[in-house]
């Protein structure tokens, strides 16, 4: 391997490079192939090229798999900055709204979809030339829906993480618990709301709520007799029954209009277990694009607007 001192930085290549952050992502040489669409011999054949180039051996076995050097996870944001730099010299310098034609998709659930995705349609779709938006539920989202550009934006409370994923905070949300008030009074105290019975959402994968992981995981126990596939869906099932739904207190201007609503009795030891935020996520390849970018700043307007609303 050649010397650090004597690295040839116009040598290096910007697939290679793109080649070494997918390793370092997936973990595997042959996961990062089959992302990249390589053969394992064209991966393995253009990361030793750069290991020889940058005169470290960037990845080291590690039990069954391989692991980075300290020098490979040192590299992995300038590595970002470079990419970052070459997709932008390929794009255009500006972007003209009113000359747009957009073909947007977003991952939401239901709830962040009826929250934010009306008032961001018709923000956008009043300004551009014409906007074709399509929703696609997130479910718990994984990196690959912005890695394999199934959408462009992702609204979630849990963003996926990887170095090519970037989040922002769109804003903040607590968890409520809701009930029918003809059927029954806001519970009282803890001890209260854990007998009672509750009905939850559940993702399409199987996976729960975040509070009602972190329930469990403190050992507060509750009897769960309704799991629906959806916020929107909890409705029709509370309304007229005595169960309680814990659900993020912004859907009371939407799905759970009606219904009454108290903060989640769990005493000052529940605080931390409330809080809901939620984060506008994109692949990192998309960070400079001014398109996107303005697409990203209509998405925090319209979150700043709900926010203030909804005091």
């Amino acid at each position: 391997m050649q010397c650090m001192n004597n690295i040839d930085g116009l040598a290096l290549d910007g697939h290679a490079l793109r080649l070494f952050l997918a390793v370092l992502e997936e973990g595997s040489v042959t996961a990062a192939a089959a992302r990249l669409g390589l053969s394992q011999s064209a991966a393995s054949h253009a990361l030793n090229r750069l290991r020889a180039q940058l005169g470290d051996p960037l990845f080291v076995k590690a039990g069954r798999g391989i692991a980075p050097t300290p020098h490979a996870r040192g590299l992995a944001g300038k590595v970002h900055t470079i990419l970052d730099t070459l997709r932008e010299l390929a794009r255009p310098e500006e972007f003209e709204p009113a000359r747009a034609k957009l073909n947007l998709t977003i991952a939401a659930n239901d709830f962040q979809r009826d929250l934010l995705l009306p008032a961001f349609y018709a923000r956008v779709s009043a300004v551009v030339a014409a906007l074709e938006l399509r929703i696609i539920p997130s479910g718990a989202p994984q990196a690959e829906l912005l890695r394999e550009r199934d959408c462009d934006l992702l609204i979630t409370p849990l963003p996926p993480s990887g170095t090519d994923i970037v989040q922002k905070r769109l804003l903040a949300d607590r968890y409520a618990c809701f009930y029918d008030p003809s059927l029954r009074a806001a519970p009282q105290g803890r001890e209260d709301y854990l007998r009672a019975q509750h009905a939850t959402v559940i993702h399409a994968e199987g996976e729960a709520l975040e509070f009602d992981r972190k329930l469990e995981a403190r050992g507060l126990h509750r009897e769960i007799t309704l799991r629906v596939p959806s916020f929107s869906a909890v409705a029709a099932f509370l309304r007229g029954s005595d169960m309680l739904a814990t659900l993020p207190s912004l859907l009371r201007h939407s799905a759970l209009q009606g219904f009454a609503s108290v903060p989640v009795p769990l005493g000052p030891g529940g605080k931390a277990l409330e809080r809901l935020p939620l984060y506008l996520a994109w692949h990192r390849r998309d960070q400079q694009d001014p398109r996107h970018s303005w697409l990203r700043e209509q998405m925090m307007q319209v979150a700043r607007d709900v926010a203030e609303g909804a005091g």
